[in-house]
């Protein structure tokens, strides 16, 4: 009893560090069936292996803070300019005139709006993996006399990209503001293969529309173009959710 009183803090420290051992053993230790599956486990398969056993939360950790998007940025082609004049009618008229007109209006428009907008030319160099919120190509249809069906406008979307959304915007706001009837029918695989969807970066939707015939819908191109450019205009800041 002397020896024991002597050392009574040495028997203490080792009677609780004994007990904490067995209370963290008993704490950490698995399931009896989990020991057991373990057991059977490495038995079949003669190998020293056993599950994990690890708590797994109810719901998953959600990000707290949405990601931003990046800056919005517009690039809008006038069609055939840089390069060639495009269709051009008996008095001269050319296709990449009335373009470029067409397209300066619309970033004018979406210029007064805050939409950061950069014209470009037909085979710019800046529209190699040109990336932005959206690429719109801005074109006129011929200038011959084919029926008095030829009038109205069409518009084909990017095949790389996915930009239904941003066709279907500009299609019913071009519609609203011009009136002019949507000719699906004559969209040809110039549109739908047109040589900026392959050049522009993965990801960026991209639309080409054909404003009107030049023959048929010359006045509303050019003595009213500032119905088209609202139509492309509106089509975009639609698109942009405003």
């Amino acid at each position: 009893m002397q020896l024991l009183g002597r050392n009574l803090p040495l028997v203490i420290f080792l009677f609780l560090s004994v007990t904490g051992m067995l209370a963290a053993y008993w704490y950490f230790s698995p399931p009896e069936e989990g020991v057991a599956q373990a057991i059977i486990m490495a038995n079949n398969e003669r190998t020293l292996s056993a599950p994990i056993f690890k708590n797994v939360p109810s719901r998953p950790v959600q990000q707290r803070l949405t990601q931003s998007p990046g800056p919005i940025r517009i690039g809008l082609i006038a069609g055939h300019k840089g390069n060639d004049s495009g269709s051009v009618c008996a008095d001269g008229l050319t296709e990449a005139a009335v373009n470029e007109i067409i397209t300066q209006k619309v970033a004018e428009i979406l210029t007064e709006q805050g939409v950061r907008v950069e014209v470009l030319d037909e085979f710019d160099d800046r529209l190699k993996g040109f990336s932005g919120t959206a690429v719109v190509s801005i074109h006129a249809d011929s200038c011959d006399y084919i029926n008095e069906l030829a009038t109205g406008f069409k518009i084909a979307g990017s095949s790389f990209t996915n930009s239904s959304g941003l066709l279907s915007c500009v299609q019913q706001a071009y519609f609203a503001a011009t009136g002019m009837p949507y000719h699906e029918n004559t969209i040809t695989p110039h549109m739908t293969d047109y040589h900026a969807f392959r050049e522009i970066a993965p990801g960026t939707p991209a639309i080409i529309i054909e404003t009107g015939f030049l023959n048929l819908d010359r006045e509303i191109l050019t003595t009213h173009a500032d119905l088209p450019a609202r139509g492309i205009a509106d089509g975009i800041l639609c698109y942009l959710g405003r």
